[in-house]
């Protein structure tokens, strides 16, 4: 019988992952934050994936983190202020032998989560798939995309990765996944900030083109700095091919602001400043866009860590 696939976080991911999941008949739970959350989920028939115009619905089981039912694989989808804490609450169901597959944006959150638990194998991932909640337990699957996973302690694959297969997940294993993780935080910092200032869609930016290149300018200096040079290269024209391929789109900090929900600034453009700190390294065009975008969050009464 296959292991149960544990799913902390009823966002976006969290829900596209778990009905999949679900739909290749593998077992699947989903662990949300309280009594609360869980009444409201059970009020309803399950989680419904909405994809390419059609919904279909997946009796999944919803639970809350004190079940005591011991858990071997665990996707943490939740946003990357929320991992460390949501992990911390699960440590003691997880198995001597547990798994964690970490879906979260930016950086720092993951080595928070892997410190906190050493005895688990952490594996990180990186997504491209795009999807949004039409409501609660309801997404629609917007971007077909891609994942990569890898362990930068553990090179070789989990077996279950044939579940992902199985599953319809389009997915590659990464023996560089830091790599892959540098390069997403940058494509987020040239893109997710301006977005929110400018208050547009992705497509818009072409219109700042001269803002674009200099923080692709610096951010590529940032990773040749922190040793990731294949991070860096040619890293504005991947930039202004994200920002054409996802024209219409909303960047997800511009939904989170837009929705007055605190954004994952800390672990993007609060990330990358601190490791330019770290490295004695002025980037002024980097560091006065953080200054702009924490005002604007202040002045909205919104978190900015």
């Amino acid at each position: 019988m296959s292991t149960t696939w544990y799913v902390l976080g009823a966002g976006s991911l969290g829900t596209l992952w778990a009905t999949r999941l679900a739909r290749a008949g593998l077992p699947v739970r989903l662990i949300l934050r309280d009594r609360e959350r869980l009444a409201s989920y059970q009020a309803g028939p399950g989680l419904t994936l909405v994809e390419q115009g059609h919904a279909h619905t997946y009796p999944i089981i919803g639970e809350t983190p004190d079940n005591p039912e011991p858990i071997q694989r665990l996707l943490v989808a939740c946003k990357a202020y929320d991992a460390l804490a949501a992990v911390k609450q699960l440590a003691p169901r997880l198995t001597h032998d547990a798994e964690l597959i970490l879906l979260q944006n930016g950086l720092g959150s993951q080595d928070a989560v892997a410190a906190q638990l050493p005895q688990a194998r952490c594996i990180f991932a990186s997504s491209t798939e795009g999807a949004f909640r039409e409501s609660d337990w309801r997404v629609v699957f917007a971007g077909h995309g891609y994942t990569w996973l890898g362990d930068a302690g553990q090179p070789a694959p989990p077996f279950w990765l044939d579940d992902l297969q199985a599953a319809g997940i389009p997915h590659e294993w990464s023996t560089d996944i830091l790599t892959r993780l540098w390069r997403k935080l940058a494509l987020n910092c040239a893109i997710n900030p301006l977005t929110v200032l400018h208050q547009c869609r992705n497509g818009e930016l072409q219109t700042h083109h001269c803002e674009v290149a200099t923080l692709c300018l610096e951010l590529a200096e940032l990773l040749e700095y922190c040793g990731q040079p294949a991070a860096a290269q040619d890293l504005q024209t991947e930039v202004e091919r994200v920002i054409q391929a996802t024209a219409a789109n909303y960047s997800s900090m511009h939904q989170d602001v837009a929705n007055a929900r605190r954004t994952e600034i800390s672990y993007l453009l609060g990330y990358a400043c601190r490791a330019a700190t770290r490295h004695q390294l002025t980037l002024p065009h980097l560091q006065q866009l953080q200054a702009r975008l924490v005002n604007y969050l202040n002045a909205r009464g919104l978190p900015s860590d």
